[in-house]
């Protein structure tokens, strides 16, 4: 059956728990996507002698504070029950497989919990910035906005590139990895070093594949952030406040943050897609879902 089975599947029962930790870290983010608008009027306000704009800020910071700070307490509790489940699951229902791949699975199924309790917040997180920041942006000023979304183009084209070398050396590197308890096995040291030789040649060519689109990314970077300063600076006819230009080149950074975040985001999610083929599970044998379902007919001993 299919990795996307095995998502449904969990999501399906902890869509509650999952529901509560990714919507407190929704508000969370809108917390920390407000703070540099409030911080923006604080400074204004306070440039006029009033204290309006920094009770705003402090009420932002707090709603960050508070809601980050439950989200953290929450997350541990949710996950490592997702983890248990599914590595109890796995290894219980796949036990004719291979001890190698069976040991690999587990590691793998780690790998896919800490996706679902990190990656994806670095995921909502990057969209918050790219999306927030240009909505926010357009209150300033439209020229800027309209470069950031022309700079979405060759991003786009580039982390596409990007993602469709990561699935492939991902997946070689798996295929290694599921051998290693056997080739451990073996004792053999020159079966052990080929085995370990070929995981460092994988390794090395996804740093090296890491290395040139963050590369590419940062040259994209220096020339929004670049466009961004000749065109605010070049505006006629428009007056900015202090605290204007503070919200501006806040959100241009949070903007450049969350494109900084794509690479990592590709590398992942093509991590995640080989991971869910590798730690599939039967879902007429998986209880996931079958809490609620009527129990099967018992096998009657000859």
């Amino acid at each position: 059956m299919s990795g996307k089975w095995i998502v449904e599947t969990i999501v399906r029962k902890y869509k509650y728990k999952l529901l509560l930790t990714y919507t407190l870290f929704g508000i969370e983010m809108l917390g920390l996507l407000l703070r540099p608008y409030f911080l923006g009027e604080a400074v204004n306000d306070l440039i006029k002698g009033s204290y309006n704009g920094l009770f705003y800020l402090t009420g932002a910071h707090l709603l960050w504070l508070t809601m980050g700070t439950l989200r953290h307490r929450y997350d541990s509790r949710t996950y490592s029950d997702i983890y248990t489940s599914l590595v109890v699951k796995l290894m219980s229902r796949n036990r004719n497989k291979e001890l190698s791949k069976l040991s690999a699975h587990s590691t793998l199924s780690r790998e896919f919990i800490d996706f679902l309790e990190f990656d994806l917040n670095y995921i909502i997180e990057a969209a918050y910035n790219i999306v927030g920041s240009m909505i926010l942006l357009f209150f300033y000023d439209t020229q800027v906005v309209l470069l950031c979304m022309l700079m979405l183009v060759p991003v786009s084209i580039t982390s596409y590139i990007y993602g469709k070398r990561m699935r492939r050396l991902n997946k070689l590197k798996n295929d290694e990895l599921e051998q290693q308890i056997n080739v451990l096995a073996t004792k053999n040291p020159i079966r052990i070093s080929e085995h370990y030789n070929k995981l460092r040649k994988w390794q090395i060519k996804i740093s090296d594949q890491e290395a040139w689109n963050f590369g590419v990314m940062e040259l994209l970077v220096m020339v929004i952030i670049t466009a961004s300063l000749l065109t605010v600076s070049s505006l006629n006819g428009k007056t900015l406040q202090a605290g204007d230009l503070i919200g501006i080149y806040t959100y241009i950074l949070k903007f450049v943050n969350g494109l900084d975040t794509v690479p990592y985001m590709i590398q992942r999610t093509a991590t995640l897609k080989d991971i869910l083929h590798r730690i599939e599970l039967q879902p007429e044998e998986d209880e996931f879902s079958s809490e609620n379902d009527p129990a099967p007919a018992a096998v009657t001993a000859a």
